[in-house]
């Protein structure tokens, strides 16, 4: 179980990685918004699993306020991106 855990966290790291590509190469702001969640999404996950391999509580709580900051990012988002012009620059 140890080995597919490791095989997760490894596969979602390298998403993360792709998404900073896009990150430089997004055409709107909307694309570089979702990268981000994208990211908080994935730090999540890692740190669950990593919670679930080594047994430790406390690690769930550091995912627990990752997975608040990317709900708060978003809502950020939402409510200040019609204040973005269309163009994406």
């Amino acid at each position: 179980m140890h080995q597919l855990r490791t095989g997760v966290a490894t596969f979602l790291l390298a998403n993360v990685l792709v998404g900073l590509v896009r990150i430089a190469r997004g055409p709107t702001p909307a694309d570089r918004i979702l990268v981000t969640q994208l990211f908080g999404t994935s730090a999540v996950a890692v740190l669950l699993l990593l919670a679930a391999d080594q047994g430790a509580s406390s690690i769930r709580d550091v995912a627990l306020i990752f997975a608040l900051f990317g709900g708060v990012s978003l809502l950020a988002f939402v409510r200040l991106g019609p204040r973005v012009r269309r163009g994406g620059r």
